[in-house]
């Protein structure tokens, strides 16, 4: 039987994972990506019913206009929720990955 004790916690992987300097600072990411989520779940109702996008039905198009809208207000949101806890430079870094990995994709 292995020593559990030994074995690095979920948290403590993350830590390692995104070169974070504590456990604390892993704990405020998450809560900035939770808060992130949640704002977004909150204003993108309000922003379909201005459009006049029925939120009941699924379809492509739909699909399309949610990944055009609220997928940069997402990366919007994440930073405004970094800077307030104190993490923007942790979000900064992770968005210019992200739209690197999207210049990649663009050019294949």
């Amino acid at each position: 039987m292995e020593n559990k004790k030994n074995q690095p916690t979920f948290l403590e992987k993350l830590k390692v994972k995104w070169n974070l300097k504590s456990l604390q600072q892993v704990i405020l990411v998450l809560v900035v990506f939770a808060l992130t989520g949640f704002t977004i779940l909150f204003i993108k109702k309000p922003i379909f019913d201005f459009l006049g996008i029925s939120m009941e039905k699924g379809g492509f198009w739909k699909t399309v206009l949610y990944l055009l809208l609220v997928l940069p207000l997402y990366q919007i949101i994440l930073l405004i929720w970094g800077f307030i806890f104190g993490q923007f430079s942790f979000f900064w870094e992770k968005e210019k990955e992200f739209f690197r990995r999207i210049k990649k994709i663009g050019r294949k």
